[in-house]
């Protein structure tokens, strides 16, 4: 729900109740269409990969995103699981990595139900001796109700390398400060392996010193989420051999609302928890949330 600002809230007449009257915000009135958006850790080749990729196609399918992050998506050759999932349901699809394991690369991805019309991929710093090749994908994307713009990443993972993932934020921040101009609020999904109290997330949602002036985002499941919203979670057999609390590491983030409400957050869910005949589709659950677009 929007926050008010300067002046009193109106309320619309509405029998014998007081209902906010939304045509006085400082949105106008608010648009009722939305944006289906996801992120996805897909884990790489790791465990029995081939096995789990049916699994990741039937809950990509069910889950009938708009637009889906991805993380962790291996690339082979002119191949990688980003295209291949993109030609089975339907999607644009943009790929872009750093990390070669072995003739193998491991990287991030944009699905789209509409086309890409241009995009760019990031470096992201690390210190010598950890850095694990993390990138930022940026995809513009020529939406039916205006353009937006759609950003997925990857954090360093160590618990003890939330120095790095700062750092990491900051070069996030200036990559999306940098794509200016948009009419849309920026989308931001990944993997930040950090939990929503943690300094680098703290810094992106405004609640501590945001590194570039204006820019913040609403976390998703903060903003319309129902319970803890894990996404790592022990109950999954390819996380608990990690021995790792669960924990909320993967994010949907999207800036400051725009007139009509462009951007605020309705809903959020997190998906991909259960086993598809037998195996679970990735370590990770993923999220949606839906979008006023």
């Amino acid at each position: 729900m929007p926050r008010y600002r300067g002046g009193p809230v109106r309320f619309a007449d509405r029998s014998d109740q007081r209902v906010p009257d939304f045509t006085h915000s400082p949105y106008g009135p608010l648009v009722d269409t939305t944006l289906r958006v996801a992120t996805w850790n897909l884990w790489w080749r790791f465990g029995p990969w081939e096995e789990r990729r049916a699994g990741i196609l039937a809950a990509l399918r069910d889950l009938d995103a708009d637009v889906v992050g991805l993380q962790e998506v291996w690339g082979e050759g002119q191949a990688n699981l980003a295209r291949l999932l993109g030609d089975e349901l339907g999607y644009h699809v943009e790929y872009g990595a750093r990390l070669d394991l072995g003739g193998v690369l491991m990287g991030n991805a944009v699905l789209c139900r509409w086309p890409i019309t241009s995009s760019e991929q990031r470096e992201l710093p690390a210190i010598p001796g950890k850095d694990e090749m993390r990138g930022i994908l940026r995809a513009d994307v020529d939406g039916p109700r205006g353009p937006f713009q759609v950003f997925t990443t990857h954090l360093n993972y160590r618990f003890d390398q939330s120095a790095i993932r700062q750092d990491q934020v900051r070069e996030l921040c200036r990559f999306v400060q940098e794509s200016r101009p948009r009419e849309y609020p920026p989308i931001v999904t990944g993997d930040f392996n950090a939990d929503p109290h943690s300094d680098e997330m703290r810094m992106l949602t405004g609640q501590a010193a945001t590194p570039e002036e204006a820019l913040v985002f609403h976390d998703a499941w903060r903003a319309a989420g129902d319970g803890p919203g894990y996404t790592w979670r022990n109950e999954n057999p390819f996380a608990a051999i990690d021995l790792e609390p669960d924990r909320r590491i993967d994010y949907v983030l999207v800036g400051w609302p725009r007139e009509g409400g462009r951007g605020n957050v309705v809903s959020a869910e997190v998906f991909g928890t259960e086993a598809v005949e037998g195996v679970h589709p990735s370590d990770h659950a993923g999220v949606v949330a839906e979008l006023r677009y």
